[in-house]
């Protein structure tokens, strides 16, 4: 079986390391701080790129992940992709056969395979949906 990797945006961590890039591509475009070797300005820079990458690229560090903050989620279940949901445009969801069945206002219909995953994980990113979905619906 399995396992989902559960990432919450609102992880103090990561959002520590993307304020520390943004600073660092303004300390290399802008150049405020005078070094005595002029290469310095663009070696920050380049971390801040190489920090950007390591931000964005968590999403394809696992083949199941689910990253969701209070607006919406990313789900990629054994697929490269995935899908992005926005919570306030989902109407229901069933959790049938471990296949999760998402409906949107829209009445388009998203469905995810969930054979190969652990019950616990399902379980918790039914909760998750449902949490966030009855919270913004309210």
């Amino acid at each position: 079986m399995k396992r989902i990797h559960f990432d919450n945006m609102r992880n103090k961590f990561w959002i520590s390391i993307f304020i520390l890039s943004v600073i660092c591509f303004i300390i290399g475009i802008f150049e405020p701080i005078d070094f005595s070797k002029q290469d310095v300005n663009k070696y920050i820079m380049k971390i801040g790129f190489l920090l950007q990458a390591i931000y964005f690229s968590r999403l394809f560090w696992h083949k199941n992940y689910i990253q969701w903050n209070k607006k919406g989620a990313n789900l990629r279940i054994n697929s490269f992709w995935g899908k992005s949901l926005t919570f306030n445009q989902i109407k229901k969801t069933e959790l049938n056969e471990n296949k999760l069945i998402i409906t949107k206002n829209s009445g388009e219909i998203v469905t995810f395979d969930l054979n190969e995953i652990v019950e616990s994980d399902t379980q918790k990113l039914n909760e998750i949906i449902i949490k966030n979905t009855i919270a913004n619906n309210v």
